[in-house]
């Protein structure tokens, strides 16, 4: 019974590391997939989270500055273009729903950098394209001042079970202890 309790707690603080479309954490570094390249890609935010990185979901809504640095020299001749989009659930109305877009150029230095002040939480998609004619396109899907997904569903797949495992404990515990002593004699 007790490895069952052992179990529920571990199941219950265990995290699970999910990949946002073309982004990625691998060897401490957020990667984001391009076609066969690869950019290092990190997030700020000076006015909330101070200097500390973010990979995926922006943590508040506010200023973020967002820098995404060549790992493949390669990418240094080809041009970039970047669009963040409202997840809408389709992308057919590409300028509708853009609320950021860096025109498609060459970046020779290696690193795409930009800095936007998202005013309301929400869920987004940003594009970077890679390429001559739109070649290579990175898709990756994020939210801004919402509570991570996987927590919620975490919560409500992991807390019922947990709840019942302790529901049922208590239960036991608590009439086993209660049974009369001409019982606890008999047995």
């Amino acid at each position: 019974m007790a490895g069952c309790v052992v179990f529920a707690g571990s199941a219950l603080v265990s995290t699970q590391v999910q990949a946002h479309g073309g982004l990625s954490m691998a060897e401490d570094m957020c990667k984001l997939t391009v076609g066969p390249y690869m950019m290092h890609f990190s997030g700020y935010q000076p006015g909330n989270t101070q200097e500390k990185q973010f990979c995926e979901d922006i943590p508040a809504t506010g200023q973020t500055i967002v820098v995404l640095d060549y790992i493949e020299q390669e990418l240094r001749s080809l041009p970039t273009e970047v669009r963040i989009i409202r997840d809408t659930g389709s992308e057919q109305n590409l300028d509708a729903d853009t609320v950021l877009h860096l025109p498609a150029k060459v970046y020779p230095s290696g690193s795409v950098d930009f800095t936007y002040t998202f005013d309301k939480p929400g869920k987004f998609v940003g594009l970077v394209t890679v390429g001559e004619q739109q070649k290579h396109v990175s898709r990756f899907p994020f939210s801004v001042g919402e509570p991570k997904s996987w927590s919620k569903y975490l919560y409500s797949i992991y807390m019922v079970p947990v709840l019942a495992l302790v529901i049922v404990l208590a239960i036991v515990f608590f009439f086993r202890d209660r049974r009369k002593p001409s019982e606890v004699a008999a047995s």
